[in-house]
């Protein structure tokens, strides 16, 4: 599987519950308590798919992590934007050690992060030029992570993976909608901004 040509959104048509399901455990580390929502006996080994998914999750962390931290590099960040990037960085290294602890758990090896250089071509840097190019990139990807996981909300059957995938999805509008506040956007006037 080529982690490279997978985006976020991707993540809802390759089973995005999967993944949605393996961030709740991350968040919540309580391996027993994903085997129950999935109807399986704790204790059984997890599906090679599982992990695949979660691999994808933790690559895209991966990116995300080196985004914010060639944007905090860049030298293009004014001091208020840049302090916003390092916690959303910040939040992203949560994930990705929650995630990789997770894969970890259920038997697999964690994807590795990829080169600068790798980073610097998926999501082209070349391009950058100033602090609205690092924010509308930003901008863009948390969007779609909002996206994402308000997606997949309705095939979840556990109540708890729901909530769980409802704070998250909060968070990423979160991120979103402070950024589009850095950028000087307005907030769309119309109801149902995401999904």
């Amino acid at each position: 599987m080529d982690h490279n040509k997978i985006s976020r959104r991707s993540l809802v048509g390759m089973g995005g519950a999967g993944v949605l399901s393996a961030v709740a455990l991350g968040v919540i580390g309580d391996v027993p308590a994903l085997a129950r929502a999935r109807g399986k006996k704790a204790g059984v080994a997890a599906h090679q798919g599982d992990i695949d998914i979660l691999n994808v999750a933790l690559g895209l962390e991966h990116e995300a992590i080196e985004a914010y931290q060639i944007g905090a590099e860049s030298g293009l960040l004014e001091r208020p934007v840049l302090e916003l990037a390092l916690v959303f960085q910040g939040q992203h290294k949560g994930h990705r050690d929650a995630l990789a602890a997770t894969i970890r758990q259920l038997g697999g090896a964690p994807v590795d992060q990829k080169s600068r250089a790798d980073y610097m071509v998926s999501l082209n840097i070349a391009a950058i030029r100033n602090q609205t190019d690092i924010l509308r990139l930003a901008e863009a990807h948390e969007r779609g992570a909002a996206n994402a996981y308000i997606g997949v909300m309705p095939s979840l059957d556990n109540k708890d993976l729901v909530q769980v995938a409802a704070k998250i999805a909060a968070d990423e509008a979160a991120h979103w909608s402070l950024l589009t506040a850095a950028l000087g956007d307005k907030l769309p006037a119309s109801a149902f901004m995401f999904g």
